[in-house]
């Protein structure tokens, strides 16, 4: 009896002694398997939300589309192109949390353009109404503001100034509709440029991790869970690679946005071309190098400094210039206010000049229009079902390309270029944006009419 209760007790003691081990070997298992990319994702997790918004979108159908050459036809002479039709339309993107306390969240500008409601979806599914701090297109941020009782989870912001070509990055997002998934890849690039139909962005993060639809505006994280980036969805033809917007080049973006709601370009006051090949053997510079400074603003800040018409910009602000992109990507990241090192060619010689950047006086604003639109403007009337759309020109000089085609005092301004023209103070706003291109595009509406009319300036 004693034996049989001495080898049953032993056959628990060595059951107990396997088991135990058992779940040591396996605790330690798990342990080498949660690696640093695991402890990353768990890390910032919490602040990767979902951005859903709705806007209305008004299109004209035509019943007879694609029938009969013949009925098409009929149907855009006597019934203006369709029955105009209004429905609403969902786009969805991701964001992160950059401040808990006040509820800011970063995310793309494109996934909030043309929004009505916008909704954010935490991952414990805890569900917000959003409201836009500030957008910026030209860089595709904007900053989002939720309401909590408590504090939220937030990234910790990183640095982009180190980044490794090869070393490993993590993407979160919610590509197509499929919350919180994780990607891997490498750095591939730095620096890399991209065009899409409307504008080029500069100095992106070029990555192999997977980024789609869906991904826009979420963490791009280096392995100790630090945003480093934000992912961008802009390009149709990426094929196995994705891109990132630095977050050193969006943390002043971010600041200005929550601070002012915009980003406040610095004045510095020329206007730049680019140097083909044999102008540059003309000018005896270094062969590739530089932007040509075709005018120079009155009073402004390169004036002052004593730049001028026909001096080449090398660089600026300690980024080599070879075009005039290169020029416009280097003082996009500078504010007003600083002080900008520019390297110039004249004479066959370089030398460096200070300038000392400014906002732009907006109060100019309206005689630049005049001089390169030909218009003065007013505020447009309002009516209950459009309030705050458009400004109305009240003066139109008779030499101006505008007056030439047929464009008169009363006709309604809509939008210039990207900016939708709501009030006199949007107008001149998008006439000190874009007074140094060569062209811009108006949407003018006469009427129940509009019309987009391309404008040399």
């Amino acid at each position: 009896m004693l034996k049989k209760l001495f080898c049953k007790k032993t056959f628990i003691s060595i059951f107990f002694l396997i088991f135990s081990n058992a779940l040591i070997l396996n605790a330690a298992l798990g342990a080498d398997r949660e690696d640093a990319i695991v402890r990353a994702v768990r890390k910032i997790s919490p602040a990767v939300v979902n951005i859903s918004s709705e806007y209305e979108v008004r299109a004209r159908a035509n019943p007879f589309a694609g029938l009969d050459p013949f009925f098409d036809s009929f149907f855009r002479d006597f019934f203006d192109g369709g029955i105009e039709r209004q429905y609403k339309k969902n786009s969805l993107g991701s964001g992160v949390i950059i401040d808990g306390k006040q509820g800011f969240i970063l995310t793309n500008a494109h996934v909030i353009e043309r929004t009505g409601k916008i909704s954010v979806i935490l991952k414990d599914e805890r569900e917000f109404e959003a409201q836009i701090v500030g957008a910026d297109p030209d860089s595709d941020l904007a900053v989002l503001r939720i309401s909590s009782q408590e504090s939220l989870p937030a990234a910790e912001m990183g640095t982009s100034e180190d980044l490794m070509i090869g070393e490993t990055v993590i993407a979160i997002g919610n590509p197509f509709g499929f919350s919180h998934t994780v990607t891997t890849g490498v750095i591939s690039a730095t620096g890399r440029s991209i065009r899409t139909e409307d504008r080029v962005y500069h100095d992106f993060i070029q990555t192999d991790a997977s980024i789609n639809p869906g991904n826009s505006g979420g963490p791009l994280l280096n392995i100790n869970g630090e945003l480093i980036g934000v992912n961008t969805a802009i390009y149709a033809k990426d094929q196995g690679i994705g891109f990132a917007i630095p977050v050193s080049k969006a943390k002043r973006i971010i600041s200005e946005l929550i601070q002012h709601g915009e980003v406040i370009q610095a004045w510095i006051g020329i206007a730049v071309q680019d140097i083909d090949a044999g102008m540059g053997r003309y000018l005896k510079i270094p062969a590739g190098r530089g932007v040509l400074v075709r005018e120079v603003e009155s009073g402004s800040p390169a004036d002052k400094a004593g730049i001028r018409a026909g001096d080449i910009v090398l660089s600026a602000d300690k980024n080599d210039i070879f075009s005039s992109n290169d020029y416009l990507a280097a003082v996009r990241g500078i504010a007003a206010g600083d002080t900008v090192l520019m390297t110039i060619w004249r004479n066959g010689s370089p030398m460096t000049v200070s300038v000392k950047t400014a906002v732009f006086p907006v109060e100019q604003a309206a005689d630049i229009a005049f001089r390169l639109l030909g218009v003065r403007v007013a505020e447009a009337a309002r009516t209950a079902s459009e309030p705050g759309r458009g400004v109305m020109i009240s003066e139109i000089r008779r030499d101006s390309y505008l007056f030439g085609i047929g464009v008169r005092p009363g006709d309604v301004i809509r939008q210039l270029d990207d900016i939708n023209v709501n009030n006199v103070k949007d107008f001149e706003k998008a006439i000190v944006k874009y007074r140094n291109k060569a062209s811009a595009v108006i949407l003018l509406q006469r009427g129940d009419q509009g019309y987009y009319i391309t404008v040399r300036l």
